[in-house]
């Protein structure tokens, strides 16, 4: 048997969680709402994370563009995606929203500028 703490970040509550893991089965204590059994779920099965970064842009002006990807990338994801980021070189001008990174082979996460770059 497995035994987790967590502390929920679905909410402002932060309950703190005892998560069991035996097999299949898990069991959640110290939630105060159904959304605390889901994250402890997914954060001992399949964990997540929204990533940021910064990219480098083409221009002395402005040397990075903060970026965000659009979804939550699997843990494991992360080392190569950050890889691909900090390889990129961005031409200006950028705006909030741009995409400048679709499908991302290991995820088909998409990456958005955060910033501009103008």
């Amino acid at each position: 048997m497995e035994k987790f703490k967590k502390i929920c970040i679905n909410c402002p509550a932060g309950c703190h969680l005892e998560i069991e893991k035996e097999g299949d089965a898990i069991t959640v204590r110290g939630n105060s709402c159904p959304r605390g059994i889901a994250y402890a779920r997914q954060e001992v099965t399949d964990p997540r994370r929204v990533v940021t970064a910064v990219v480098a842009a083409d221009a002395p002006e402005r040397l990075f563009i903060p970026v965000k990807t659009t979804a939550p990338v699997p843990m494991a994801e992360i080392p190569e995606l950050l890889k691909k980021l900090f390889s990129m070189r961005v031409a200006l001008p950028v705006h909030p929203g741009d995409v400048l990174l679709k499908d991302h082979p290991s995820t088909e996460i998409t990456v958005v500028a955060t910033g501009t770059g103008k």
